[in-house]
């Protein structure tokens, strides 16, 4: 069975996937790298292995109550990441902070040796770094899964169970926040300036 295109597709696949234990292995095989991206850009590559594992083991675990008419398997998915991130929320402001400090790590593996990802953590400038690190973790949150995921504001009020005007008011403040520590600069375009980078 193969992923099928598109919102339907992608739901009929998913039942398939999530009801069946040998099938399930093709929710992994879709979606293990874009995942393990956002979870390594947030807490470094260190601990992605073990916390990208739990998410799938979280969601195999929990396939049978997975509503793909609630929910895309994408952002349940993103869903299960940031809670679990969410959990080492000391290590990642930690990182943050001293990305802050000390900007990227010279000695950080090469684009060969890393997951295509649209934006790594220790690519950001250490400003921005040390900005994201002062951030609430709710709001950081929100701003991470739009300009680490990609994900719509519908798609992070599903991942995070919050309506859709309060991803849209967290938005809002951390871009503010964000914006004030980087001197008026646009943290959307210093994401986008590290992501070419």
């Amino acid at each position: 069975m193969s992923w099928a295109a598109g919102p339907l597709g992608e739901a009929v696949s998913a039942r398939r996937s999530l009801a069946d234990d040998e099938v399930f292995a093709e929710v992994f095989d879709a979606y293990f790298g874009e995942i393990h991206g956002y979870v390594a850009q947030r807490l470094g590559p260190d601990s992605a292995e073990d916390v990208v594992a739990d998410v799938f083991l979280v969601a195999f675990r929990k396939r049978a109550v997975y509503d793909p008419d609630r929910a895309s398997v994408r952002a349940w998915l993103y869903g299960i990441a940031t809670k679990l991130v969410g959990k080492h929320r000391r290590l990642e402001a930690r990182t943050l902070r001293a990305l802050g400090r000390h900007g990227p790590d010279a000695d950080a593996p090469g684009p060969e040796d890393r997951v295509t990802v649209r934006v790594s953590a220790q690519s950001l400038r250490p400003e921005l770094a040390a900005a994201l690190a002062q951030l609430d973790q709710r709001d950081r949150d929100v701003v991470l899964l739009v300009a680490l995921a990609g994900l719509s504001h519908q798609e992070i009020g599903t991942a995070l169970g919050i309506p859709y005007g309060t991803v849209g008011s967290r938005l809002n403040r951390a871009r503010k926040k964000l914006r004030g520590a980087l001197g008026g600069t646009n943290p959307m375009h210093v994401l986008e300036e590290a992501d070419r980078g």
